[in-house]
């Protein structure tokens, strides 16, 4: 089946934008909230900053242009080079773990937020969305992929951020039980969770209706 170019042109802008700026802005947000809780690892190895040529991963990186653009905007899957913290050095323990690993999601929903206060202004006006189609279209994938890092990020199974914050309200002797096994074999939970069928279906009745409902308050449609 062909792609249209309607839908790849602006796919690959969002792609662009996100390498330049949304996956910089996630690690950069990590790395500053280790270092204000007392961590400079990644102050050390050059991560504070929001240079994107030093966050960029090129397998991370390839796969979410190959999968983003590929679907033409209805499905990106990719990562930036993990920032470095020692959990040791941070102030407050779990609870300052769990408060660096929220904040690379957490700055995804700001960026959504960015992009949906011009996009709901456009649809109000939908002159606007007439005159220049391309904007909308890229505002809205702009919107839906910084939603869904956000919400793939909070899964809680290591190694994405989620898994962090859900450590971080459990008990010592339940996290000492789970948390060896979560983090050696969370990779592949995940994976058969979102890829291997039937296990597909389920990631994605989660994810799914969790971002439409997103999507939905942001840009009010």
């Amino acid at each position: 089946m062909s792609l249209d170019p309607n839908d790849i042109i602006p796919a690959a802008i969002v792609v662009a934008i996100m390498l330049l700026v949304g996956l910089p802005v996630h690690e950069f947000s990590h790395a500053l909230a280790a270092y204000r809780l007392g961590d400079g690892t990644a102050k050390l190895f050059g991560r504070l900053t929001l240079n994107p040529i030093v966050h960029f991963d090129p397998v991370g990186g390839t796969l979410l242009a190959l999968s983003f653009i590929g679907s033409g905007g209805a499905f990106g899957f990719g990562w930036a080079k993990p920032t470095p913290v020692n959990p040791m050095n941070l102030e407050g323990g779990r609870r300052g773990e769990a408060l660096v690993a929220a904040a690379g999601p957490g700055s995804n929903l700001v960026l959504a937020i960015a992009g949906a206060i011009p996009l709901r202004f456009m649809i109000a006006n939908p002159q606007l969305i007439a005159q220049v189609p391309m904007l909308a279209n890229v505002l809205s994938l702009f919107v839906s992929i910084n939603l869904l890092l956000m919400i793939f990020n909070f899964i809680p199974i290591p190694p994405l951020d989620g898994s962090k914050v859900m450590f971080a309200f459990m008990d010592r002797r339940t996290e000492y039980q789970i948390r060896p096994m979560l983090e050696r074999y969370g990779f592949f939970i995940l994976f058969a969770l979102l890829f291997l069928p039937p296990s597909n279906s389920i990631g994605l009745r989660i994810i799914d209706p969790i971002l439409r409902g997103l999507y939905g308050l942001l840009v009010g449609v």
